[in-house]
C-alpha cells in the first residue's frame, strides 16, 4: 500500500474500476440465490427479537467491512466492547479492502458463507438491493423504533430503495476544507482565518501565488477531482441527474461553470498541472500545499503525519452551500441458510453500534444518529464538529442501481480530461452526459428498475 493511500484511505482509480467490475460479476451470482421471500430463515428472523436485547442461544456473528485504515482499530475496539458485554453474542470482525469487499460479499452470500452483518456505502446499497444480495431492514428499523426524526433526514432517506429500507445509517462522511496553517503563514495569510467565500478563496490563492506558492493542488486522477466537481456543481445550483434519473444533467450551465472554475485554477497557476495520484495530499503533508479539499476521514491521518492544520466547511464558490458526502450503512446479507437467531442478534449489534457512534466518530466520521451527534463525546471532537456543520447541505448520489458505474465510465473520464486540459469543460461534459444517458438506459434494463 502506498503512502498516500495509507494516510488518506481514498479509493484510487484502480480501486473504483475493480469495485465496479466486481459488483457486476458478483451480484449476478447473488441474484441467482433467490430473493428474501424464498429464504425461510430470513423470514423467521425478521420477526425475531426486538433489537433491544437478545435472549436466544449463543451465536457467533461474522461482521465484514472495509475498515482497513485508521478507522479499523476504532471499530474493532467497539466490536470487542460489545462482545464483552453480550454473553450470548460474539462478533468476529473481518476487514477487506473495499474493492475486494464488494467483489467477495455477493459471491459469498450466494454460497451461504458470507457475513451475517456488513457495512456498505450508501451509493452501493441500491445495486446490492436490486441483486438481492441484502435484505430489507424495515422490520429492523421498526423493532428498534428508529425513525427519520432520530437521524439527519437526508441520510435516513438515502437507505431506501423501491420503497423499502435496506440500510441502517452509521455515519456521514462529507468533504471538508483542510488548511495548512504553516503554509498560510508563509504566504502572509492569517492561519486562523481560512477563506470561506469565493472572493476570499481567490484572494488567498493570489496572495500565495505572489509568494511562489501553488496554494490549491487540483487532483486530476479520479475520484478526487470528480468529487470536487460534484460539490461545485451543487454549489452552482446544478444536479447530476434529472428527477427520475433517466438523464445526466451535469452538462448544464451550472456544471460547465463549476468545471470551468476548477480548470481555471490550474490555468491561472494556482495549482500545478497534471497532479498525480494522491500528490495533493503528499504536498499538503510536506507543507507545499495550503488548501486541501477532501473527506473528513483524513482528520486522524493528517494528525498522525504531524501536519499543523485546521478543518472547516468547504468555501462557498457558487450561489449555494453544498458539499459531496457518502455514508456507511449497516446491511444484513440475504445469506442462504441464515440462522434467524443471528438476524435477531444482528439487530442488537446494529442498535448498539449506532447508539454509541460518538465513539466511532473518533475515526473521522460524523454519527448519523442525532443522539450520538448531540452527545458530549462528539461535541468534544472539534474538527469533526466543524465539518459536521455541513450536514444541512450534504449531497449523495441518487439511490439508483448501477449509479457508480455511470460515474466511473462517463463522468470520471470527462472531469479527468478537462482537468488535464485535453478538452474544454463543456465539450467534455456534453460527451459524458450522452454516454451516461445510454448507461442509465442499460442499467434500467439490467436491474429491471
Amino acid at each position: 500500500m502506498d503512502r498516500g493511500r495509507a494516510l488518506g484511505r481514498r479509493l484510487t482509480r484502480q480501486d473504483f474500476l475493480l469495485l465496479s467490475a466486481g459488483a457486476g460479476a458478483g451480484l449476478v451470482l447473488a441474484g441467482c440465490g433467490g430473493g428474501p421471500q424464498s429464504n425461510p430463515a430470513v423470514q423467521q428472523g425478521q420477526s425475531a427479537g426486538s433489537g433491544k436485547a437478545y435472549n436466544g442461544p449463543k451465536v457467533d456473528l461474522a461482521f465484514w467491512n472495509g475498515f482497513t485504515g485508521g478507522d479499523g482499530p476504532v471499530m474493532r475496539q467497539m466490536v470487542e466492547e460489545f462482545s464483552a458485554q453480550e454473553k450470548n453474542i460474539n462478533v468476529t470482525m473481518n476487514t477487506v479492502e473495499w474493492p475486494s469487499y464488494y467483489q467477495k460479499v455477493p459471491a459469498a452470500v450466494s454460497s451461504g458463507e458470507g457475513p451475517d452483518v456488513g457495512i456498505m456505502h450508501i451509493d452501493t446499497v441500491p445495486t446490492n438491493a436490486a441483486r438481492q444480495v441484502i435484505i430489507p431492514l424495515d422490520d429492523v428499523a421498526n423493532a428498534l423504533k428508529l425513525k427519520e426524526g432520530d437521524f439527519f433526514p437526508i441520510v435516513w432517506k438515502a437507505g431506501i430503495y423501491n420503497g423499502k429500507r435496506y440500510g441502517i445509517p452509521l455515519d456521514v462522511h462529507p468533504f471538508g476544507f483542510f488548511y495548512n496553517k504553516d503554509v498560510m503563514e508563509k504566504g502572509g495569510l492569517d492561519p486562523n482565518k481560512p477563506p470561506q467565500t469565493k472572493d476570499e478563496f481567490m484572494g488567498a490563492l493570489e496572495q500565495l501565488k505572489g509568494k511562489g506558492i501553488e496554494g490549491f493542488w487540483v487532483p486530476t486522477i479520479p475520484p478526487g477531482g470528480t468529487w470536487i466537481f460534484e460539490a461545485l456543481l451543487w454549489q452552482y445550483g446544478g444536479e447530476l441527474y434529472n428527477e427520475d434519473v433517466t438523464e445526466a444533467t451535469w452538462n448544464s450551465d451550472a456544471g460547465v461553470d463549476a468545471l470551468t472554475w476548477l480548470v481555471d485554477i490550474i490555468k491561472q497557476g494556482y495549482s500545478p498541472k497534471n497532479v498525480g495520484e494522491e500528490a495533493e495530499l503528499i504536498a499538503f503533508q510536506n507543507n507545499k500545499n495550503a488548501f486541501y479539499w477532501s473527506g473528513i476521514w483524513n482528520i486522524n491521518p493528517l494528525k498522525d503525519a504531524g501536519v499543523n492544520y485546521g478543518a472547516v466547511p468547504l468555501p462557498q464558490i457558487g450561489s449555494e452551500k453544498a458539499t459531496w458526502a457518502n455514508s456507511h450503512n449497516f446491511v444484513i446479507p440475504n445469506k442462504r441458510g441464515q440462522d434467524p437467531n443471528k438476524i435477531a442478534a444482528a439487530k442488537v449489534f446494529i442498535n448498539w453500534v449506532t447508539s454509541n457512534s460518538a465513539e466511532w466518530a473518533e475515526a473521522g466520521q460524523v454519527p448519523a444518529r442525532d443522539s450520538a451527534r448531540e452527545s458530549a463525546a462528539f461535541q468534544a471532537l472539534e474538527l469533526q464538529n466543524k465539518i459536521a456543520q455541513q450536514l444541512p447541505y450534504v449531497h449523495f448520489p441518487p439511490p439508483v442501481p448501477g449509479i457508480g458505474d455511470v460515474q466511473i465510465q462517463a463522468l470520471d473520464p470527462a472531469v479527468n480530461e478537462a482537468l488535464l486540459l485535453k478538452k474544454e469543460p463543456k465539450a467534455a461534459l456534453d460527451e459524458a452526459a450522452s454516454q451516461a444517458n445510454q448507461l442509465l438506459k442499460e442499467n434500467r434494463q439490467k436491474y429491471q428498475a
